[in-house]
């Protein structure tokens, strides 16, 4: 995987996992206010930004399996999880798997449940799209659904640029997580195990994981904290990075 680190290294250490279909680049703003207080960690997953597609047979495990390498290859000792959308299926496995290995995590908008038929058809239909309309296309009418509109327009070059950059990507790569994402195990009848300090972070427009669907989850989690960031969609941690930055620091200070 392609690394990126930032601030101190003897500080608190939080991966970030981006979601479907961008890059690290996805966390800038939001790291470039909590790399002050935290070692901040962010990667690409394969497929996706630097990272090879390889022959694109990707699972949700298989990324978990990179999340471990990582901790170990950097000798992590508890970091804190940050996952958005797919990198918070990711991360709700993580934990699962890995639970002792964590301090904390962080889930925005995102959701526990597997794929149902619809959806599953729905990533199908992603993947037929791809292979007769291009990569291009699909990201253009895809990229759009996931923030708000009021976010579009307030983010300006900052959405072009992240719009552009997931139209580099290759289609291995795309379809690669379309497929994992299609085919990852439901988390949800774990969400009673967790232990550990647990924030989860949701849009207010989120029409993908609405409020209301995530303050479920979260209920269901004995140490967690759930805040909803008004008037952003489902990319809230980039739409608002100052509201989540400050949620996320005051959620890890008091633990």
């Amino acid at each position: 995987m392609t690394i990126y680190q930032d601030g101190n290294k003897n500080s608190r250490p939080i991966i970030f996992i981006h979601g479907f279909p961008y890059d690290h680049f996805l966390w800038e703003d939001l790291i470039s206010i909590l790399k002050n207080n935290y070692f901040c960690i962010t990667f690409d997953l394969q497929g996706l930004g630097q990272t090879p597609a390889g022959d694109g047979q990707y699972t949700i495990e298989s990324f978990v399996d990179d999340i471990e390498n990582l901790m170990v290859e950097m000798n992590l000792n508890k970091p804190v999880l940050c996952g958005i959308s797919m990198g918070g299926y990711i991360s709700f496995r993580a934990v699962e798997r890995m639970h002792g290995k964590f301090g904390a995590v962080i889930f925005c908008d995102t959701k526990p449940q597997a794929d149902d038929n619809a959806a599953k058809i729905k990533r199908a239909e992603g993947i037929k799209k791809i292979n007769t309309i291009g990569v291009q296309k699909f990201v253009e009418d895809f990229v759009p659904t996931c923030f708000a509109e009021e976010s579009i327009k307030k983010l300006g070059n900052k959405y072009l640029t992240i719009l552009e950059r997931s139209k580099t990507f290759s289609p291995v790569g795309v379809k690669g997580c379309l497929l994992a994402m299609a085919g990852r195990t439901d988390t949800t009848p774990y969400l009673e195990e967790i232990k550990i300090p647990s924030l989860f972070v949701c849009g207010e427009k989120d029409n993908f994981t609405p409020p209301e669907q995530m303050k479920k989850y979260a209920d269901k989690v004995s140490n967690s904290k759930f805040v909803v960031v008004s008037k952003v969609g489902h990319m809230s941690p980039v739409e608002n990075p100052e509201f989540v930055a400050e949620a996320i620091h005051k959620f890890l200070s008091s633990y």
